[in-house]
């Protein structure tokens, strides 16, 4: 499919789909909701988003994290986030009245501010665990879970991983008696053999998490919408994947980033550094295996970093991130380097990829990613033409090959970058022939979305909370409530963010509707 929107593009890029919105899974909230957005919130907005004229609806990475709360720390490249499992939709849940009591306690939760990881984890997993002793003979015998099993033959494995960390309380596999360090085949079987309760469990959890994703796929195929997933480039140290398979990672390495005009130390990141010999020696297996499940549950997919594939920062283990250098140390085969992994996925995958190529970026990185189909991404504020006199670039004089958006789950809000950042807003409002205010007014605020929708880009897609932000009490009070993530910092905030009104709300609200419907025409 990939290569098939590729030439679409080029033949008539006004047939593509070209709006969408990004809604992250930890979001939303509905009536059915575990403390938590869930896989199965995503249906209701499927034909919502259809009657608006959206046909793309992206979302950041679902896998497994652990305790972790940011989406781009997996403990997996393949398993599903059980804490995203839609509890109310599991099977033979209306036979067991026992767990009513802790499913509406987990709904409770649904009504606080921001998620509350650490009680949402602990409850759910109460929830889960006694929903398994009752429900899970049953399921384990089913033929779709054997069938499930025989497909994914990974999932025992990571599955028994997510005991071993459990079971030692989530501490690092570094410190694990090396027997455990160094598993052999057979001793990985001793293990399974003994943990095999366990492992059923973790292992029937992602064959819930699989089915009711796929069952979203099905339904947006069916109202003629298109999922956009997000496929980090790094992998956790700390995940199944490094565990079990130590030769396709340079583990003595860290990625980050040098010092530059955003930080004067640089960044470490703490993900280890893929060894590309060993990958292309296995013919990428573990990354077409990494494609081919996500392809279950996308059409589209974000490539984070993109960069990164063609040269990235590697800092030695414990050091700072200025003793880092650049991998590969030859700046003349950095092309054909990332030339090589990118045309393997895109020849490969079904899904279209969607690179963000966002910040300091070589001018021959995006032109390479204009030859392989590969769209970058322009948000609209940061698009200036830094080189010459700073002036914003006209939104109609993007390339075609791109995606617009305001802003990033990384960045402030629409609203906050106008307040926080007066010389950029003044610039901005010099651009656009307006008299500077000091407060990003409404009917500015949708000027911009609706620029933002009608540039020369093929795609535009927005987070959702940028349009909620025009109607007054769709958002929180204070503009820093709004904000996903901040790079760097660690805080409990991070992450948490949850959109003011339910699933239901949004939905039904004729308002927000209507607005969409006039930005996107």
């Amino acid at each position: 499919m990939a290569n098939l929107f590729v030439q679409q593009l080029l033949r008539d890029p006004t047939s593509l789909p070209p709006h969408g919105i990004c809604l992250p899974i930890f979001s939303l909230h509905s009536k059915g909701s575990g403390g938590i957005g869930e896989y199965t919130d995503l249906l209701p907005l499927l034909a919502w988003a259809k009657k608006l004229g959206i046909h793309i609806i992206q979302l950041l990475p679902l896998n497994d994290t652990g305790l972790e709360t940011s989406p781009y720390n997996a403990l997996s490249a393949f398993a599903l986030n059980p804490i995203h499992l839609g509890l109310k939709q599991l099977p033979y849940l209306a036979n067991y009245p026992e767990l009513t009591p802790l499913l509406a306690q987990l709904q409770a939760l649904n009504q606080t501010q921001r998620v509350s990881y650490k009680e949402v984890h602990g409850q759910r997993d109460l929830f889960l665990r006694q929903y398994f002793q009752l429900a899970g003979p049953l399921l384990l015998k089913a033929d779709d879970f054997q069938k499930f099993q025989q497909q994914n033959e990974w999932v025992e494995k990571y599955a028994l991983f997510k005991t071993l960390k459990i079971a030692r309380n989530w501490e690092s596999w570094d410190l694990w008696p090396e027997k455990l360090r160094y598993p052999t085949e057979d001793y990985l079987a001793e293990l399974l053999l003994g943990k095999r309760e366990e492992v059923a469990y973790h292992s029937l959890l992602q064959f819930l998490c699989f089915s009711q994703m796929e069952k979203v796929k099905k339904e947006a195929e069916s109202q003629g919408i298109f999922l956009k997933g997000d496929i980090p480039i790094l992998i956790d140290s700390q995940s199944a994947d490094v565990w079990l398979n130590r030769p396709l990672f340079h583990t003595h390495l860290t990625a980050g980033a040098p010092p530059d005009q955003y930080s004067e130390v640089g960044q470490n990141w703490g993900f280890p550094l893929y060894n590309w010999d060993k990958h292309a020696e296995t013919h990428y297996t573990w990354w077409k295996k990494r494609l081919e499940i996500a392809s279950h549950f996308y059409h589209f997919y974000r490539i984070d970093h993109v960069v990164g594939f063609y040269r990235i920062w590697g800092i030695p283990f414990n050091q700072s991130a200025k003793e880092g250098k650049f991998f590969p140390e030859d700046p003349s085969v950095w092309i054909s380097h990332g030339e090589k992994i990118l045309k393997m996925m895109v020849d490969y995958c079904p899904m279209l990829p969607i690179g963000e190529d966002l910040g300091v970026i070589p001018p021959e990185v995006r032109i390479n990613l204009r030859q392989l189909g590969i769209c970058g991404t322009k948000v609209m504020r940061w698009e200036r033409r830094w080189n010459e006199d700073g002036r914003f670039i006209n939104p109609h004089d993007y390339i075609l090959e791109s995606l617009t958006t305001v802003s990033t789950h990384d960045s402030e809000t629409l609203q906050q970058w106008w307040r926080n950042n007066p010389q950029d807003a003044k610039d901005f409002s010099s651009f656009k022939g307006w008299t500077y205010e000091p407060t990003l007014s409404s009917v500015r605020h949708q000027e911009i979305l609706y620029d933002s929708h009608h540039t020369r880009s093929i795609f535009h897609i927005n987070l959702l909370h940028e349009y909620l932000a025009v109607i007054p009490g769709l958002t929180w009070p204070s503009l820093e409530d709004e904000r996903i993530n901040i790079p760097g910092v660690v805080s409990d905030r991070n992450w948490s963010y949850r959109f003011k009104p339910s699933v239901e709300e949004i939905i039904q609200n004729p308002e927000l509707a209507k607005l969409i419907k006039k930005l996107t025409v």
